[in-house]
């Protein structure tokens, strides 16, 4: 099971180099919970990332802030690793937060995107903006 964001923050700042917090966003990816086959779909699919990504999202009308959850995959372990921080980031998250939180100020905050790739950083800002823009959508709906 996915550890919530808090204690995945906490691991990664007790990592010291680069090496050990690349092995636990893997380990994060293999935490993720499986996505149904019938979720990789092209409606699910995020365009802009280099990886194969599909993230589908679940939103709660019950309250007056609808509440979004994330599930997500990809093809590449470092990439499933890295939806399952944002899958754990924004999942349970009122889709006003949801629309306020820098995922990219995140990543920034705790060393990762400096290690990442140009065409990964490319990929995280993809899902990120694709989660918000499903937050904006659930908003006004609401």
């Amino acid at each position: 099971m996915l550890p919530n964001f808090d204690e995945i923050v906490s691991n990664l700042e007790f990592l010291d180099d680069w090496e050990e917090r690349y092995r636990y966003v893997i380990e994060l990816g293999r935490m993720l919970p499986e996505l149904p086959a019938e979720a990789h779909n092209e409606a699910n699919k995020v365009h802009g990332c280099a990886s194969q990504v599909w993230l589908e999202t679940q939103v709660d009308r019950s309250g007056p802030d609808p509440v979004l959850a994330f599930r997500g995959d990809s093809d590449a372990h470092i990439v499933r690793g890295l939806v399952a921080l944002l899958v754990a980031l924004y999942s349970g998250r009122p889709a006003s937060e949801i629309a306020r939180t820098d995922a990219v100020e995140v990543f920034d905050r705790l060393g990762l995107r400096e290690h990442l790739t140009p065409q990964r950083s490319n990929g995280v800002r993809a899902m990120v903006e694709r989660i918000r823009r499903d937050a904006v959508a659930a908003a006004a709906a609401a």
